[in-house]
């Protein structure tokens, strides 16, 4: 666990720009960089997943500054504390946007989420999948060299950028060759070339600590995406329908969503006051928290009741999808001493009782979601 007092006393009163904040992902780490006191710059599309993790905890309404509700209960009541978060509703592709937006704000820490990042869909529009993934990044850190007023900054990868040749045993780790297969994990492996060389043909010697953190497969409550396993049970729990499941062999590395978000806020902490922290990282379980798919329904199906049950019929042929993938964690373990706090039981719990929550209502929800943060911050 990074000790929250620690990144607390890092990220009080730095601003943070958060790209991708609308997402599944952003949304949590609105609410942790909140906790945290920082002063948080959202730069992203709206989600179009209906419903959405963001609406849920701000108001389908909210176009710059969220309602105060939420700071309010974050931080018990005080009135002196300003909104949760700046958003700003734009596409990461338009650099002279973005640009606007960074040289307004001139954050001190970077955190980079914004991606289209859906494996599936990525064969439907792998150009689109390309421009974002891979443009995205390179109009983002334009903004860093044109103006290196961050001393801070991460790209959050995906655990799908290595040449996966699906060995038995076999755990990736952050010397392997990139070189994802599809469109979305090929354009992630572009993402994170572009990132090193940006880092050190301008950055580096500017002084901008940059890193790259790869993350595994999360799961958590308010993930509302298509196409992912965990959201394709809440949607037949909540319907009361039987869970349709793929892939009930495919194997691969699950954590809570908050597991690897702690983790990026401490890269970026670190990195910061020790440039030589900076670099490569894999931010994925422990090997015994790679369960097949069959076995995550299993948990989900354990920890949600209600008599809800899968199963695996014969489905048309899909794009092809990996059977097999996990990540070797050694590295984060050995430079941040991080040890996973949840495993794999403890975060589908945490998943199914945030979906029993939501069904009660938008205001259940969002106070399981900082029951659950709380709990895990121990």
């Amino acid at each position: 666990m990074i000790p929250f007092e620690e990144l607390k006393h890092f990220y009080k009163g730095k601003k943070v720009l958060v790209t991708g904040h609308t997402g599944f992902k952003g949304s949590y780490l609105t609410v942790l960089l909140a906790m945290l006191g920082a002063k948080t710059y959202g730069y992203a599309l709206k989600v179009n997943t209906d419903p959405c993790l963001f609406d849920i905890l701000y108001g389908s309404g909210m176009s710059s500054r969220s309602e105060t509700d939420l700071r309010v209960r974050l931080n018990g009541g005080r009135p002196e504390l300003d909104s949760l978060t700046e958003s700003h509703i734009a596409d990461i592709r338009d650099l002279d946007e973005l640009e606007s937006f960074y040289n307004r704000v001139e954050p001190d820490v970077v955190l980079h989420l914004a991606a289209q990042p859906l494996v599936r869909e990525s064969y439907r529009i792998p150009r689109e999948t390309y421009e974002v993934n891979v443009m995205g990044t390179v109009n983002l850190l334009e903004c860093v060299r044109q103006n290196p007023c961050c001393r801070s900054f991460l790209n959050v990868t995906t655990d799908k950028v290595y040449l996966n040749e699906e060995r038995p045993e076999y755990a990736y780790r952050e010397d392997d060759k990139l070189d994802g297969f599809d469109p979305y994990a090929n354009s992630k492996s572009c993402s994170e070339l572009v990132t090193h060389s940006y880092r050190s043909a301008c950055l580096e010697a500017a002084g901008v600590a940059v890193s790259t953190a790869r993350a595994g497969n999360v799961i958590g409550g308010g993930d509302f995406n298509k196409d992912r396993i965990i959201p394709d049970c809440v949607r037949a729990a909540v319907n009361h329908k039987k869970i349709i499941v793929r892939n009930p062999a495919s194997i691969r590395p699950y954590q809570h969503v908050l597991e690897p978000l702690f983790v990026y806020l401490a890269i970026a902490m670190r990195q910061a006051q020790d440039p030589s922290c900076a670099g490569w990282y894999n931010v994925g379980p422990d090997e015994s928290d790679c369960v097949n798919t069959g076995m995550l329904c299993d948990l989900f199906t354990e920890a949600y009741g209600e008599g809800i049950s899968w199963e695996a019929p014969e489905l048309p042929a899909g794009p092809h999808e990996a059977g097999l993938l996990k990540l070797d964690n050694h590295k984060i373990k050995d430079v941040f001493g991080w040890e996973p706090v949840w495993h794999i039981r403890e975060a589908v719990q945490a998943t199914a009782a945030w979906t029993k929550a939501w069904v009660r209502g938008n205001e259940a929800a969002n106070e399981e979601l900082l029951r659950q943060v709380r709990a895990y911050m121990g």
